[in-house]
């Protein structure tokens, strides 16, 4: 597995063509608020972000099919943790990416929304994926502390030395 000690590296996923708006061409307030906390979570800790909503600007720089697909894999390929939203409903392109990190053996934090739903295959992924960390997403600022934890716990149990991270008073 790569490894970054010094500036790890988290690759965050989750719904993203099938969530654009069809009206506006981006993605929603509260999504991209989502991500936004996320990205602003490990970036204001020194991790560096890899976000496909951020790089194809919320929706209005899309990518080709082939673009995505190839970006996306490399950069499962480098990233020392995947934090993915699977999606309710399910975002096919998001369940390509656990895949990929649970082959690869990537550590990942799933973060599963309120209302359930989420694939027996997505829920139960942890039984042969034992790098895997579920949470319950809320948009509350109590959430993050808890992605800070699962991410400690989760950088323990894989012998990592990634920085400790705590949450800035700028990304509630």
């Amino acid at each position: 597995m790569t490894q970054h000690p010094e500036r790890p590296v988290v690759f965050i996923g989750g719904p993203f063509k099938g969530a654009v708006d069809p009206a506006t061409g981006i993605l929603s307030h509260e999504l991209r608020g989502r991500y936004r906390r996320l990205i602003g979570l490990y970036e204001e800790n020194g991790w560096e972000v890899l976000n496909a909503h951020r790089e194809e600007g919320w929706g209005q720089s899309m990518v080709p099919a082939a673009t995505c697909t190839a970006r996306d894999f490399y950069w499962m390929e480098t990233c020392d943790l995947f934090v993915a939203f699977p999606g309710n409903p399910a975002s096919p392109g998001t369940h390509v990416e656990i895949g990929w990190a649970s082959a690869m053996g990537r550590p990942m934090i799933l973060l599963l929304e309120e209302e359930g739903g989420h694939a027996a295959l997505v829920t139960g992924l942890g039984e042969v994926a034992p790098t895997t960390r579920y949470l319950t997403y809320r948009p509350h600022p109590d959430f993050l502390q808890s992605l800070v934890q699962a991410t400690a716990d989760l950088g323990s149990r894989m012998g990592t030395k990634w920085p400790p991270l705590a949450v800035l008073a700028n990304v509630r």
